[in-house]
């Protein structure tokens, strides 16, 4: 079991210092309790997003976000196939290890809430920052998300 890391899609050179700046921007690997396919990947806004892979002899395979009964940071946000035409190192998809199916069901989170801090929004609106709430939610942070997820989809079998 492999990790993929991609490095330097997007450019931070604007959001100031943090925890961002010697992050990646999208990671991928198999869970090793559940041998589920998850990514990592920084949104627009700077915030993490996170996501498991399901299979199509997966009760939750094709099925809407609201239709899986799951406890993650801000819930459920995404359910879709892989993102097609769009570059691997930021796509929502994989690159499959060996007897792992390609064909899988991304279910994802992320943390860009109202209190999760969002660099590029706090670098262009510095106020938002300000909220004494707001905290980033690091690239550990969302590994233990997803680790989470992947356990309770496989539970769900």
């Amino acid at each position: 079991m492999s990790e993929r890391v991609y490095d330097n899609v997007i450019d931070k050179s604007t959001w100031g210092s943090g925890p961002w700046q010697s992050e990646p921007d999208k990671v991928q690997w198999t869970d090793p309790e559940t041998e589920l396919p998850c990514l990592a990947i920084r949104g627009p806004a700077g915030s993490w997003c996170g996501y498991v892979g399901v299979s199509n002899n997966h009760p939750a395979f094709e099925k809407d976000y609201d239709d899986v009964d799951v406890g993650v940071h801000g819930g459920l946000t995404y359910a879709d196939h892989c993102q097609t035409g769009q570059p691997e190192n930021h796509a929502i998809c994989h690159v499959p290890e060996p007897g792992q199916p390609d064909n899988v069901w991304w279910l994802g989170f992320d943390c860009a809430h109202v209190f999760d801090l969002m660099p590029a929004f706090t670098a262009m609106l510095p106020t938002i920052g300000e909220l004494p709430q707001a905290k980033y939610r690091t690239l550990d942070y969302v590994r233990k998300e997803v680790a989470s997820l992947a356990h309770q989809l496989a539970m769900l079998k």
